[in-house]
């Protein structure tokens, strides 16, 4: 989850009008090729709909991003469901609420068992690929929620969590968060040896959301490659939840992956701006928000981003359209290389762009990266062979660790 403003904090949230923005034409190679391709969304924030008894995600809804039908619509092959609470949840609470969330995916996968598998390996994705089946992997959006116990890092390990990302918008007790006000320089001595756990238990070591000096301290501590779960390219807008192009180098020089987010304020620096000089912006999307949702939970779950695409789509916000990812995709490939680079949409949990409002769109990426030149071998990789890469290595680290 971005949640970087009080746009973001209502972007999870209801049942609205449809942007009438018209799907993208997508040419016949690029829908065999998204077919025949196994691809992973390494952050998805649907996790907090399971919890409403009402939603069924084997239904297609009008509200949200994701659900199987349009899972299946889009070419899916894998998704990482998100465990989150605010950073500000700490302790035994913070521990109780994420093992709630994981449970919750695990019944998901458990009641839906002819569309969806639990996966914890590169093996597993590729099988369910076989098998025609949605691979549902886990991960923990913030290490507050381990209760800066190892044990507990070690019980998500054991119920199937594959990555944790350090921090969220708050520092915890062993790390500084990119959004944040500095307190450890970086990773503590504990947070080292949170890093060191992660690898022996075959986690990826999750950098999206910390500040940069944690970035670097986690590659001079990590033993095996690390990702961005969902981040964009700093260069192109000058987000601090963003990598900087020094940083993404460096992470493709350790093995690791940069997987790109969706939200339009990573993705714009016109967007970003307006937003920074127009606070009154906010107070019309909570105002509106209120407006059509009154009480319902539900519909605070996915009205923030058809809110705000509204407005875009009315003049009222900067647009910013879909082909801005690609943008992002092709400047990180050029920074990292061809294998260092794959797709983290931040669905249900941030604002999309126009063109992006759910799954279903993620061909088109494939399509413009066609068009751009990008061979198929390429675009596979992006897609999701970059992130079984890195799945598969460190798992092969913890296997050696644990001889």
């Amino acid at each position: 989850m971005t949640r970087t403003s009080a746009t973001l904090s209502v972007c999870l949230l209801g049942v609205l009008m449809t942007i009438t923005t018209q799907a993208q034409s997508v040419s016949p190679q690029a829908k065999q090729l998204q077919s025949s391709s196994i691809v992973i969304d390494t952050h998805d924030d649907t996790t907090q709909r399971l919890l409403d008894p009402h939603f069924d995600i084997a239904a297609r809804h009008s509200d949200g991003n994701i659900d199987i039908p349009r899972m299946r619509e889009g070419g899916l092959s894998a998704i990482f469901f998100s465990i989150w609470i605010p950073g500000k949840t700490l302790g035994p609470d913070a521990v109780k609420q994420a093992l709630d969330q994981i449970d919750a995916v695990r019944e998901t996968v458990r009641n839906h068992p002819g569309e969806l598998v639990l996966a914890t390996s590169a093996d597993d994705i590729r099988a369910a690929k076989k098998e025609n089946k949605i691979a549902a992997l886990l991960g923990v959006e913030g290490g507050h929620m381990m209760g800066n116990d190892l044990s507990v890092l070690r019980s998500f390990a054991a119920l199937g969590v594959r990555y944790m990302t350090l921090t969220h918008m708050e520092n915890n007790e062993w790390a500084d968060s990119s959004t944040a006000k500095p307190e450890h320089n970086g990773l503590t001595d504990f947070g080292k040896q949170v890093v060191l756990e992660m690898n022996r238990l075959g986690m990826i070591v999750d950098i999206s959301h910390v500040s940069d000096k944690t970035f670097y301290d986690v590659l001079a501590t990590s033993k095996a490659p690390v990702f961005a779960s969902h981040s964009s390219c700093r260069a192109i807008c000058n987000a601090a939840r963003n990598m900087t192009d020094d940083m993404i180098g460096d992470l493709a020089k350790h093995g690791g992956v940069i997987q790109i987010n969706y939200h339009v304020g990573f993705l714009s620096q016109e967007f970003r701006d307006y937003e920074a000089a127009h606070p009154e912006a906010e107070k019309e999307i909570k105002a509106e928000v209120e407006k059509r949702c009154a009480d319902s939970e539900g519909c605070r779950l996915t009205a923030g981003d058809h809110i705000v695409r509204e407005m875009m789509e009315a003049g009222k916000l900067p647009k910013v359209d879909w082909t801005k990812i690609v943008e992002h995709i092709d400047h990180a490939v050029k920074i990292a290389g061809i294998d260092h680079v794959g797709l983290g949409s931040d669905f249900d949990g941030a604002i999309m762009p126009l063109g992006m409002e759910d799954v279903t769109h993620i061909p088109q990426i494939t399509d413009a990266l066609l068009k751009k030149g990008y061979s198929e071998s390429d675009i596979r990789k992006i897609l999701g062979e970059n992130t079984l890469r890195v799945l598969s290595e460190v798992q092969r680290i913890s296997h050696t660790l644990n001889k």
